[in-house]
């Protein structure tokens, strides 16, 4: 299987490039990336703890899933894309904002992201794949921001960095 590639683009979202995804995040370049934030009829979000083997960040809580678009894939089709490979369902994706972000890692790597927020509905239980998520649990944003502010280490950086500045945005 080849190696993942991330588009690379300015940062008026326009594509200027492909580049495998390691090298990316070695170099902290710009590229697209979305975080998919799924809630309940209860509006509880639904939370994965990222697999222990994950590269950077493992073990933490983060929002339902995250990853990069392919060349010419659209943030919704990457969106679903994504929640069926790591979480094992489908559900409608609406885009709600983008932002871009950079956040370096003890490990050497960068994540530099125009992140697109995209958000979605479902009242069951994922089928999660244990080789990209430990754990999975719904909350409720209040509790969220509760935890974030005792324990901010159990989460990723790039949801943190979200839910600060687009809390108030977090809604179906």
């Amino acid at each position: 299987m080849s190696e993942e590639l991330v588009v690379l683009v300015n940062e008026h979202d326009e594509p200027i490039g492909l580049m495998p995804k390691l090298e990316a995040h070695e170099k902290g370049v710009l590229h697209r990336a979305f975080s998919v934030f799924v809630f309940n009829g209860k509006e509880e979000l639904m939370l994965q703890q990222r697999a222990l083997s994950k590269y950077h960040s493992p073990g933490l809580w983060t929002n339902t899933c995250c990853s990069h678009q392919r060349d010419g894939e659209h943030s919704i089709e990457a969106g679903k894309r994504r929640l069926q490979e790591e979480m094992g369902f489908v559900c409608d994706l609406k885009e709600s904002t983008s932002f871009i972000y950079k956040a370096p890692f003890d490990n050497g790597l960068t994540e530099h992201e125009l992140d697109h927020i995209l958000i979605g509905t479902f009242n069951e239980e994922p089928t999660i794949n244990p080789e990209e998520v430990a754990s999975w649990k719904w909350m409720s944003l209040e509790a969220i921001k509760k935890e974030m502010k005792e324990t901010p280490e159990i989460y990723t950086a790039w949801f943190k960095i979200i839910f600060d500045k687009f809390y108030e945005d977090l809604s179906v």
